[in-house]
């Protein structure tokens, strides 16, 4: 089992990346304020208008499989930069040719949906049974109920097209009832529909910015098992979009970014003060809420869940590793089908 490793998040504009013998180092303003060694990090992620880095870090970090992502100062991805693919190039093939054949492309799709419902009802589920209000209880569990149905029409969708259709009628349902999962008081704080970009509300804003952060951490995963981030089963191939990384994380939003979300705003992590609106509506984070987020992450993927599979307790922010290994199994022909994580 691989150890879970160090993200190093860096969030000040102006700030200066550079190799400094064994370690990642952060300058700014002509002052070293971090230095990290390579063998403790598994990836760097940047967010600013204005950071820049070494051409030599740039290929040490390739040389050593750490990962590194750029972000604009409001968390939207820009680029990255990471080393030839590794691992072996006949699973690379396998994976090409199941993407372009429509039945086996379905079959891993639907596991991948099958798995994000499930996952959302299970969230759904916790929280009716921790509400002390009898009409918000029942009302979680009709959309329990509602995401369980959609589970069913699930597996008998006769092609992509179609489940993509089935999973945004249970994601709107999931997203319909998530303000009952709020405590928070103020009332300010909930979510009007779910937005992406820009994100309207301040329950979206981090939604969107802890998803780039799963984005980040499934194309990492699957890179380093051998599997091309880039080709996907249910998100369809676009320049510039990391398909397979995409559908990773299908399953994995509630179990770790929702599950997060709720958790800031419930134990008052964030309140209003904690965003800034823009001329065209946008809410996104503060530079000092980001560093909450950030930091709550990291705590997030450090606890330890069963894995039913493996059947052995694993850090969270393993997950996407040992979903792409499994997939990665699934593809080699080890297993008759893809096995997603289910939550319990």
């Amino acid at each position: 089992m691989p150890v879970l490793q160090n993200t190093l998040y860096v969030t000040r504009d102006g700030a200066y990346l550079f190799k400094d013998g064994e370690a990642v180092a952060v300058k700014l303003d002509g002052k070293v304020l971090i230095r990290v060694p390579f063998i403790n990090l598994e990836s760097v992620v940047t967010f600013g208008w204005n950071i820049g880095f070494s051409p030599e870090l740039a290929g040490a970090c390739a040389e050593r499989g750490v990962a590194i992502s750029f972000h604009n100062a409001h968390g939207a991805f820009q680029a990255a930069v990471h080393a030839y693919p590794t691992g072996n190039v006949l699973l690379r093939r396998i994976q090409y040719r199941k993407a372009d054949d429509p039945d086996a492309s379905l079959a891993i799709a639907k596991r991948c949906v099958q798995a994000k419902i499930a996952n959302q009802r299970t969230l759904v589920r916790r929280a009716a049974r921790e509400q002390a209000d009898a009409t918000i209880a029942e009302g979680l569990t009709r959309t329990a109920n509602l995401l369980d149905n959609r589970l069913r029409t699930v597996e008998a969708a006769s092609d992509v097209a179609s489940l993509r259709g089935h999973e945004g009628e249970a994601a709107a349902a999931y997203f319909d009832s998530f303000n009952a999962l709020v405590t928070h008081p103020d009332k300010s704080l909930r979510l009007k529909g779910r937005s992406r970009r820009p994100p309207l509300d301040p329950i979206n804003a981090v939604l969107s910015f802890l998803y780039t952060m799963l984005a980040h951490d499934c194309r990492a995963a699957c890179a380093s098992v051998g599997l091309d981030p880039q080709v996907g089963f249910y998100h369809a191939d676009r320049p510039g979009r990391a398909g397979l990384a995409l559908d990773l994380m299908e399953e994995l939003r509630p179990v770790l970014a929702d599950r997060a979300t709720l958790s800031l705003f419930n134990r008052r992590q964030l309140d209003a003060r904690s965003f800034k609106t823009f001329d065209n509506g946008a809410i996104l984070l503060t530079d000092e809420a980001r560093k909450t987020v950030l930091q709550v992450w990291q705590e997030r993927k450090q606890e330890e869940l069963r894995h039913p599979i493996l059947e052995e307790n694993i850090p969270i922010g393993l997950l996407p590793r040992v979903q792409a290994q499994l997939l990665a199994r699934h593809l080699r022909g080890d297993h008759e089908s893809y096995l997603p994580y289910l939550w319990r």
